[in-house]
């Protein structure tokens, strides 16, 4: 399978560009160990990841977004991510050699992220990989977040590029409903972190990648 008229590639960030999975689970155990709990294991920690503060602070703590404890908890979980979110997080192996791909066949490329603002920023100024990038989206850009899709079509946008003539790729269903949502060519990353317990094909993307690498394939140019 190839995509046809592609003019730019947009990616998620946590999961398909980068594993910030370390730091996430970093930040959120330090809350335990503050507590005096037992610190659990990254791996117990990884599957989440993607899922954000409900995901990290559920699995520490076992607290749900309606706790009367949990607004607090999540800004302590932010502040402790703010102060080590660069530490542990890095590109999937792959990654960098994609990207370089891409601006060799000058194909903009950029990132449509949940990630807020806060965050977003910080990282992919702190990160070399992302100093090609030409447009970066974060969940608090536009009033929606994925899987609605006003973040992929305000990146085409600022890109001046037509949805259609654009390729997404996330690890998340929300991706994938946010791209078909966007008239975008949707593209599953299985080597992110739901990749062993999703049925993937269920989410109906037009390709899937098992392999950051992969995604050369299925472009014609």
């Amino acid at each position: 399978m190839k995509f046809e008229n592609v003019q730019a590639v947009l990616f998620d960030l946590d999961g398909t560009l980068i594993d910030s999975a370390p730091d996430l689970g970093a930040a959120v155990d330090k809350m335990r160990v503050d507590r005096g709990m037992s610190s659990l294991p990254l791996s117990h920690y990884r599957p989440m990841a993607g899922a954000g503060a409900r995901g990290m602070i559920g699995l520490a703590f076992g607290f749900t977004p309606d706790h009367p404890d949990y607004e607090a908890m999540k800004e302590e979980f932010f502040q402790n991510y703010e102060a080590c979110m660069t530490q542990r997080t890095f590109a999937f192996e792959g990654v960098a050699h994609l990207i370089e791909a891409l601006v060799a066949r000058q194909l903009p490329w950029g990132v449509v992220t949940n990630k807020s603002k806060r965050f977003t920023e910080p990282l992919t100024q702190g990160m070399p990989l992302f100093a090609s990038a030409s447009v970066v989206i974060s969940g608090d850009t536009t009033p929606h977040a994925k899987p609605h899709p006003a973040p992929l079509l305000e990146a085409a946008k600022r890109l001046s590029i037509d949805p259609a003539r654009c390729v997404y790729v996330g690890d998340d269903e929300r991706d994938i409903v946010a791209g078909h949502a966007a008239a975008m060519k949707t593209v599953a990353a299985t080597y992110g972190y739901l990749g062993t317990q999703s049925d993937i094909a269920s989410w109906q993307a037009h390709a899937q990648i098992h392999a950051p690498q992969h995604l050369l394939d299925l472009l014609s140019v």
